[in-house]
């Protein structure tokens, strides 16, 4: 992907050009291929047989929602390294609501027939609001594994989703092949949200995941299941900054099977994505099947660790 080139489109944008943080921030990001969630517009694009540049505004819309989350995300989680710990809350405040913007104005700007365009605002506008939406839900401490579905639900696959859609509508595809790239995206979004949660718990030092327990599916799992150890997977949980007790509540969620459950939540999510996959009529089916494969490797060294001998196999059913 031209990275510096879609960098470059958004601060030539009128009064981003001239906005020292908004240029600062938009330096920073590095770019990771194929797991940057602004490539994915590229994918779809390409798969109905379109192009990357076709595709760019709607990359451009995503790099500037994704600062934008970020910057908010961190004010909601207290992140002890977020930008408003220099910037202010409310300066923060007002360059995130300055991004979504932004990604506006790049829609606005795309080479298409005015439908749409109006369809990309229309999809970008569903975006931003059920990510909030996400955000306010995800803020507040959850009591059951049903809340924690409808918070998952608003979070990652709004974002993940609507990419894809725009992606390919700027490609040229049909309404219909749009929404089913965007359920496929839905899914995945999912997929990713219950990866990242178990990569997190299991990592060392204890991860911010640690400190709101219940908003991460094995932690809710271990303090929630009937298994013998609950109790003192509660006990350790609340004392994870220390080194003892994150490695022997990390062996809990293990033996409770809080690892299990999860791996198994994801070869579902995996399959679903797969089986919807198969069902698109798409010119170029690789940029979409490289993205899955991307994507799902997470699960694969997962299923290693657990003893499977072909991950790959047991993930795509």
């Amino acid at each position: 992907m031209k990275f510096e080139e879609l960098k470059g489109r958004i601060r030539s944008l009128e009064t981003v050009s001239s906005w020292p943080q908004m240029l600062s921030l938009i330096e920073r990001v590095v770019y990771r291929e194929s797991v940057s969630v602004w490539e994915h517009p590229v994918s779809a694009c390409r798969a109905v047989g379109g192009s990357e540049e076709e595709a760019m505004p709607a990359a451009g819309a995503i790099f500037c929602s994704l600062i934008s989350i970020h910057l908010v995300d961190d004010m909601l989680d207290d992140e002890p390294l977020g930008d408003f710990r220099s910037l202010g809350v409310g300066r923060t405040a007002n360059l995130a609501l300055a991004f979504q913007a932004a990604g506006h104005r790049l829609l606005e700007e795309a080479a298409a027939p005015a439908a749409v365009r109006a369809a990309l605002q229309a999809s970008f506008a569903r975006m931003s609001l059920a990510t909030c939406l996400g955000q306010e839900l995800d803020a507040r401490e959850l009591v059951s594994e049903e809340e924690y579905w409808r918070v998952v639900g608003t979070k990652t696959p709004p974002l993940f989703s609507e990419a894809l859609r725009m992606g390919a509508l700027l490609g040229g595809a049909t309404v219909a092949v749009a929404d089913q790239l965007a359920d496929v995206g839905r899914v995945l979004g999912r997929f990713i949200q219950v990866s990242d949660d178990v990569t997190d718990a299991l990592e060392t030092p204890a991860r911010a995941d640690w400190q709101r327990r219940s908003n991460c599916l094995p932690l809710l799992f271990a303090m929630t299941a009937a298994h013998a150890e609950r109790d003192r997977f509660r006990h350790l949980s609340a004392r994870a900054g220390e080194p003892e007790a994150l490695a022997e509540a990390q062996k809990i969620l293990f033996r409770s099977g809080a690892i299990s459950y999860c791996t198994l939540k994801l070869i579902e999510l995996s399959r679903e994505a797969q089986a919807l996959f198969a069902r698109i009529p798409l010119r170029d089916p690789e940029p979409i099947e490289r993205l899955l494969d991307v994507h799902t490797r997470p699960l694969f060294r997962l299923l290693e660790k657990v003893g499977v001998q072909d991950p790959a196999a047991l993930a795509v059913g």
